[in-house]
Formats: C-alpha cells, structure tokens, sequence
C-alpha cells in the first residue's frame, strides 16, 4: 500500500541545504523536497522542465532576462534550457518535481551538487 508522505514535514526535517530528497514518484517524474539558503549556481536542463513550489519562506529564481519571486504556496515551472540560478535570503523549503533524468546542477558541477543516488537516499 502506498505510503502518505507530508512534503512540509520532511522538508522541515532535512539537515543538509540543497540536497533534495524523493519522497514520491509519479510516472517518469520524482516529486522531491528541499531546504534551502542562499544560492545554488547557474544552470540549466536542456531537456526537462523544473517545477518549483515553495512550501515555506520565500524563493528568486534568478533567470538571463530577469528573475522571478515565490512566496509560500506559489509556483514557478522553469522551462527545458532556460538558465536559472535558485537564491533564498532565508532558510526556505521547496517541493520539486522533476523528469527522473534531470541532474540536479544540469552539466554544472559543485560541492552542492547530488546525484540522483543520493537524493533517493531513505530519510
């Protein structure tokens, strides 16, 4: 039997920052959440879309042509190959779902960037 999962309550529980965990899948995407502050880096999935909603807090998306603000309970689908760089001037918790072959940092790679490996890790 399915399990019930409470997006706000693991995202709440996580130790690290801008290590998403799976807590659901759905077809061919991973429904995932995070906690996170400050910013990630620029990049981009040149394939696959990447849906944002914050669960707590407040989120810019910085893009090439702009940026785009999210507050609690609103979100924010960047497009397949749009450049973007996530930023949160406070401790901010988001529910992601992505294709399961997006890569976190797309082809960038950081000390912050997870593999699909770890971020199925069990919680």
């Amino acid at each position: 039997m399915p399990s019930i999962v409470s997006p706000s309550q693991v995202a709440a529980s996580l130790t690290e920052l801008w290590s998403p965990r799976v807590v659901g899948e759905v077809d061919e995407a991973y429904i995932k959440v995070a906690k996170v502050q400050g910013s990630l880096v620029w990049h981009s999935h040149e394939a696959e879309d990447e849906l944002f909603l914050v669960l707590k807090g407040h989120l810019r998306i910085e893009l090439e042509d702009g940026s785009v603000e999210l507050d609690e309970g609103e979100l924010f689908v960047v497009p397949k190959g749009v450049r973007h760089n996530p930023v949160a001037e406070q401790e901010c918790h988001l529910l992601l779902i992505e294709r399961k072959s997006t890569q976190h940092t797309g082809t960038e790679v950081t000390e912050r960037t997870r593999s699909v490996a770890e971020q199925l890790r069990p919680l």
